[in-house]
């Protein structure tokens, strides 16, 4: 890519100042029990800080509250006890990281940790937690990828968990997974066990990666059938799981959302709270790619990520851009060689504006190619993926078009260039 911007930028013809304003109904002075839900659902940084787990870094009363907890943990375990292939009394920094979590989750109240940490070893041993990895849900194939799945890390490095609980608005679907105690017992294992994949990537190791990210999506929710199944998951991590997440990304949140919070947020620490993070609909890349690059965020919530890249190793990183409303934002591709073959991806957030892409050539005389037609593209749609094959040498243009629009959308773009095979005599 050439050291100069490949990004232009074309102003709508009107000004936005000098569009009509049309004047404000009276009855939208006041304000709405919805509207007032709704706003209590916009995107908020957590306040939420991260432990380093530097033990150098603890106040005394907390390093002193993790050497009593780990007396009281070898005076009550009559044999060695671990969590996640770690011994709690090994006396390494590993250890460290996991018996602060515990004190962290209990505001070091070392008998309310102690107490947590022995029921969650207690639990882990009923539950089949240390083996869980190994066991094959192959009546859950149908829900990887789409309802829970880790896929990509956020920008500090934290593997990232998706969660997506539409598909169970199809009635035979939610019978099939939750239609009894033991199919529900069964969802439960499954979920568990992606979550332990998740912690399988964790460092547990002092300024490492020692959480992970959650991103939760809200639309098409069934309220009433997914609650016993969201109180449960929500206890048992809460419960079992302390300081495990560092973020909870909550996406597509209906208004209604502001209700179910106040229902359950009595259940729930302030600091596991100080953790969220809420954006209504309509926001849901803008959100994301404050945390999360383009090209680790799945195509269905406004990024790059495909199923399929897995098999092509790391993903290729994106440029990022954002389409002011009003503009018109054309990207050159240039030195593309004479039967080369440039390939592309670009998405942009809630599209709902016209794209279009063309080769021009570099000789005099030679005509644009349009590669793609200027179309409108709808809000929902995926990213773009294409590829195309010049005869000659020049350069391809990608154009987004947000003129018809007062509304800022973040984007993202990425192309891989391969030149032509030649065959020597």
């Amino acid at each position: 890519m050439d050291s100069s911007s490949p990004i232009s930028v074309q102003k709508a013809l009107k000004s936005q100042e000098s569009a009509p304003q049309s004047s404000p109904k009276p009855q939208s002075l006041k304000k709405s029990f919805v509207t007032s839900l709704m706003e209590a659902t916009t995107l908020r940084t957590p306040s939420f800080k991260e432990d380093s787990y530097f033990t150098s870094h603890l106040k005394p009363s907390e390093k002193k509250a993790l050497q009593e907890l780990k007396d009281k943990l070898q005076a009550a375990s009559s044999s060695s006890c671990s969590m996640w292939g770690i011994p709690l009394l090994g006396g390494d920094e590993k250890a460290d990281v996991i018996l602060l979590k515990f004190l962290r989750a209990r505001d070091f109240k070392v008998s309310d940790s102690l107490h947590m940490l022995e029921k969650c070893l207690s639990w882990r041993k009923e539950f089949g937690a240390d083996t869980i990895l190994e066991e094959d849900f192959s009546g859950f194939k149908e829900l990887e990828g789409v309802v829970a799945y880790m896929n990509g890390y956020d920008r500090d490095g934290h593997p990232v968990c998706y969660n997506a609980y539409g598909v169970f608005k199809d009635k035979e679907m939610n019978e099939r997974i939750f239609g009894d105690e033991e199919k529900l017992k069964k969802f439960l294992r499954w979920r568990v066990q992606v979550l332990e994949r998740g912690i399988e990537q964790l460092h547990f190791k002092p300024g490492g990666i020692n959480s992970i990210i959650q991103v939760t999506d809200l639309k098409d929710m069934p309220k009433r059938e997914l609650r016993v199944a969201s109180n449960q998951i929500l206890s048992l991590f809460q419960d079992n799981y302390p300081e495990m997440v560092a973020r909870k990304i909550f996406i597509n949140v209906p208004w209604y959302f502001s209700v179910l919070y106040s229902m359950f947020s009595p259940f729930l620490t302030q600091r596991t709270k100080s953790k969220f993070v809420i954006s209504k609909e309509g926001n849901v890349a803008e959100t994301l790619y404050k945390f999360i690059r383009p090209e680790d965020i799945p195509v269905q919530f406004g990024g790059l990520s495909r199923p399929t890249d897995l098999q092509n190793g790391p993903p290729k990183p994106a440029s990022e851009f954002t389409v002011k409303g009003g503009e018109k934002v054309n990207i050159q591709i240039e030195g593309i060689e004479g039967g080369a073959t440039i390939t592309w991806d670009i998405v942009v957030g809630g599209w709902d504006l016209e794209y279009s892409a063309e080769f021009v050539p570099n000789g005099e005389g030679s005509y644009t190619i349009a590669v793609e037609k200027p179309r409108k593209i709808a809000a929902n749609e995926e990213a773009i993926h294409n590829s195309f094959t010049s005869k000659e040498a020049g350069k391809m243009v990608l154009s987004v078009d947000n003129t018809a629009s007062r509304k800022r959308k973040v984007a993202a773009y990425r192309y891989i260039v391969r030149k032509s095979a030649t065959i020597s005599a």
